[in-house]
């Protein structure tokens, strides 16, 4: 989306970084990014060649830096302006780094674009292009299967599916459940129990609810599930699984990201644990806890 300040166009977008929240904006010298500063680039600005870059659509994001091992943030561009005519990515001189809101953010941010610029239907369900499906009765559905579209779930024991290119799932009610299998889809379950699921390439999946559940077999997908007694599993290429909740667990495929948080009884956070499955013992497709600050098969 875009803005006016003062005449000057200022361009809201999200952007991927590096584990330490670094990138190169021009292909030259790494630049470090510090949450509420901005930088500024001196000279002509293209994009895809020269200046700060970031994407108007959140899961352009994953084109650029994979859901797996990248952190994301919200920021502001400004100054001289760039457009990239094959996707959303915008080049500009300067920028500045709002906040960082990690993968369940840029799903969040995904599913909010998409609705805001789809096509008003009076169904919940929607098969037309960049269409929006929307329930938030107790136990409703919502599902969109068009281009770009979004379905939205938030009643008791609610589900949402997108099965569209881009699409994106969100089902925030009891027990509900999220699915998206469409190319760059995102998938978030907010409810208790609730379950997340991403097929499709780079997709990512997130769930929070209490003993949730979040997939991604897409290529570089990437799962998180936070609440306690979730599970995460990631069996596409290049994937990664994470769960940092109170007895989560994790799964991957062969040579996927593995991320686990050990917690005592009273939920505070006493060790964490990285590895590679089919290294160092970790087993492919099979489910692990940390307890003494070891991976342990379940």
């Amino acid at each position: 989306m875009t803005t006016k300040t003062d005449q000057q166009e200022v361009v809201v977008s999200f952007k991927g970084f590096d584990k330490d929240l670094a990138c190169h904006p021009d292909g030259g010298e790494r630049v470090q990014y510090v949450v509420g500063e901005e930088l500024e680039l001196a000279g002509d600005i293209k994009a895809c060649k020269r200046g700060f870059h970031a994407c108007e659509y959140p899961l352009d994001v994953f084109g650029y830096y994979a859901p797996a091992g990248s952190r994301f943030a919200l920021v502001e561009q400004s100054g001289q302006i760039s457009r990239h005519d094959g996707d959303s990515k915008v080049a500009s001189s300067k920028i500045k780094l709002s906040a960082e809101i990690g993968l369940p953010g840029i799903i969040k941010a995904a599913i909010e674009y998409t609705t805001s610029r789809a096509k008003p239907e009076n169904s919940e369900h929607v098969t037309s292009r960049q269409g929006a499906a929307s329930s938030t009765g107790d136990r409703g559905a919502a599902s969109s299967t068009g281009y770009q579209g979004a379905a939205s779930s938030t009643g008791d024991r609610g589900a949402a599916s997108s099965t569209g290119d881009r699409g994106a799932a969100s089902s925030t009610g009891y027990q509900g459940a999220a699915s998206s299998t469409g190319y760059q889809g995102a998938a978030s379950s907010t409810g208790y129990r609730g379950a997340a699921s991403s097929t499709g390439t780079q997709g990512a999946a997130s769930s929070t609810g209490d003993r949730g559940a979040a997939s991604s077999t897409g290529y570089q997908g990437a799962a998180s599930s936070t609440g306690d007694r979730g599970a995460a599993s990631s069996t596409g290429d290049r994937g990664a699984a994470m769960a940092s909740g109170y007895q989560g667990k994790v799964m991957g495929a062969e040579g996927n990201a593995l991320f686990l948080v050990e917690r005592d009884d009273d939920y505070k956070i006493v060790a964490v644990w990285a590895g590679l499955v089919g290294q160092d013992g970790i087993k492919a497709n099979v489910w692990y806890v940390l307890r003494g600050g070891k991976p342990v098969e379940v």
